[in-house]
């Protein structure tokens, strides 16, 4: 390779046939692998006849190990960046060392391959043209559910990644705050032999769960279908009224402020309807 370069190399989630060619090449033609555990990416290096040698980049280690792969890459090596499953930086480490690496000039250039949150929701069914991905939500019940809170309120698709320890704790969390009624899609174990995608609403899922302990067993991608738009409230005729004897004195953006201040009313609301009275 003639111009030093982190790859940023995608690994598969369990089904080593989705490994890419070039991924491979990439692996093979690097001076050095930075990976998660170093002991876990011996067994896919090995697979696929990798002898390239590895150092271990996780997250109790990464910003040391981001300066010496750093001034590797300035010497003229090439780096590639692998975790223990999936895309690098997806809810794994990475990220300090591709900011770090940026930030000097150098190349950063992605492989592209599995990643368990596209994967599932590839399959899920709900809408895709805008989601937001959480990551891990906190380990204790009180933390989970302040974040339900306030991912509940979304109107688009989101997706949590959770474990085999405690989804079963989670989908409580989930049935409490959200309502049972809500419409999820539970990922397991995707690319995996045991794959599986159920789908319903939250206490139907928990049901299966609860009935099944095999079905708790794996890695999870959580899928939850936004919340329905509320429909506005229409302005009462007082505050129609007092924004109408605003607007002779003020701008319609600060008066649909004014008003929105002491009514409760969302400024856009009444700033829209500003513009029907002019």
């Amino acid at each position: 390779m003639s111009e030093s370069t982190l790859f940023v190399v995608s690994t598969p989630i369990g089904n080593l046939d989705d490994m890419a060619p070039r991924a491979i090449e990439v692996l093979k033609q690097v001076s050095v692998i930075a990976a998660e555990d170093t002991r876990h990416s011996r067994k896919l290096l090995n697979h696929f006849g990798v002898e390239t040698p590895m150092i271990p980049c996780h997250e109790h280690n990464e910003r040391h190990q981001a300066e010496v792969l750093l001034a590797r890459l300035r010497q003229g090596d090439s780096v590639a960046l692998i975790s223990d499953a999936g895309t690098p930086l997806i809810s794994d480490p990475g990220f300090v060392l591709v900011r770090m690496v940026r930030e000097q000039g150098i190349k950063v250039a992605p492989v592209p391959g599995a990643c368990a949150l596209v994967a599932a929701l590839s399959v899920s069914g709900l809408p895709t043209d805008r989601f937001y991905f959480e990551g891990f939500l906190p380990a204790k019940s009180s933390g989970r559910k302040k974040r339900l809170e306030a991912l509940g309120s979304m109107m688009n698709t989101w997706a949590v990644y959770e474990s085999t320890h405690r989804i079963l704790d989670s989908l409580a969390d989930f049935k409490e705050v959200l309502g049972g009624d809500r419409y999820i899609v539970l990922a397991r174990e995707m690319t995996k032999t045991f794959e599986t995608v159920l789908a319903g609403k939250v206490e139907a899922v928990e049901k299966i769960l609860l009935e099944d302990s095999n079905q708790c067993r794996g890695e999870f991608v959580v899928l939850v279908e936004g919340a329905e738009e509320r429909k506005e409230e229409a302005v009462d005729p007082e505050t129609v009224k007092l924004l109408q004897r605003l607007l002779q004195e003020l701008p319609a953006k600060k008066a649909a402020a004014v008003i929105a201040d002491v009514s409760g009313y969302r400024k856009k609301q009444l700033y829209e309807l500003s513009l029907t009275m002019k």
